[in-house]
């Protein structure tokens, strides 16, 4: 069994990679980050570095010996398509999500734009998905780059919703997540902004997920939109955890 993870959307997380650096304004207040100082202190190996981005040759392979199939978000604690990851690493990584086809893979960047410039070198098997992180307007474009590459399933994670998103378009995307910002800092999210995103979901026939309202007590805020709970998962990939909608 891989690394259990909390997050509501996946099963399990995978870290070849960890560190990362902050591109826009959806980093600012990054869980990331502050996870990996706490690792740090901890003295925690894979954190040695805190959060510079670090390769972890050692890791790469680890999803083979997983034999349970399950969901696995690839790099939780950072960004696989970040600019210090070489294209080899890269390709490594995602030699292994093809021999590993049991699994899912759920791969999410803000780099969109290296993303695009790579996609052509690398395989892209029917269980691995790819997203891109839309926390605004301005990084909207984002879903354009996506739009282009040859995944089985394309995502959005907006997340942490941070402003309004008018006339998002959803063609050529499989699955919607949308959360608000939790942890020190969190900046609200607007109920109207998330009501927006989702009747464009519906409209479209795309799977909706809302993730949480978020705020500094996400726990008490919960993840109820209008009384109900929302777990859309892409028509490719249905599981019995994941896909109850109450």
């Amino acid at each position: 069994m891989g690394q259990k993870s909390s997050i509501e959307w996946t099963e399990s997380t995978w870290n070849p990679v960890t560190g990362c650096s902050k591109i826009s304004a959806g980093c600012l207040n990054c869980y990331a980050e502050r996870m990996a100082k706490r690792l740090q202190a901890m003295g925690q190996a894979n954190y040695a570095n805190g959060f510079h981005v670090t390769l972890h040759e050692h890791l790469i392979e680890l999803p083979l010996h997983w034999r349970k199939p399950q969901t696995i978000f690839v790099n939780s604690m950072s960004d696989l398509f970040h600019e210090d990851v070489p294209i080899d690493f890269i390709k490594h990584v995602f030699n292994v999500m093809e021999k590993a086809s049991w699994h899912h893979f759920q791969i999410l960047t803000k780099r969109s734009a290296r993303l695009v410039e790579l996609a052509g070198k690398l395989p892209w098997p029917e269980n691995v998905w790819m997203g891109v992180t839309v926390e605004n307007e301005e990084s909207v474009f984002r879903i354009k780059h996506l739009r282009s590459i040859p995944a089985a399933v394309r995502f959005l994670s907006v997340e942490p919703l941070i402003g309004p998103i008018t006339g998002i378009n959803l063609s050529g995307i499989n699955w919607v997540i949308v959360g608000g910002e939790s942890g020190p800092g969190a900046r609200p999210m607007k109920s109207e902004w998330v009501f927006e995103i989702k009747e464009h979901c519906q409209n479209a026939n795309v799977p909706f997920f809302f993730k949480q309202w978020g705020g500094f007590n996400k726990k008490r805020n919960g993840r109820t939109l209008e009384g109900k709970v929302y777990n859309e998962m892409p028509e490719k990939y249905q599981s019995p955890e994941l896909s109850l909608a109450f």
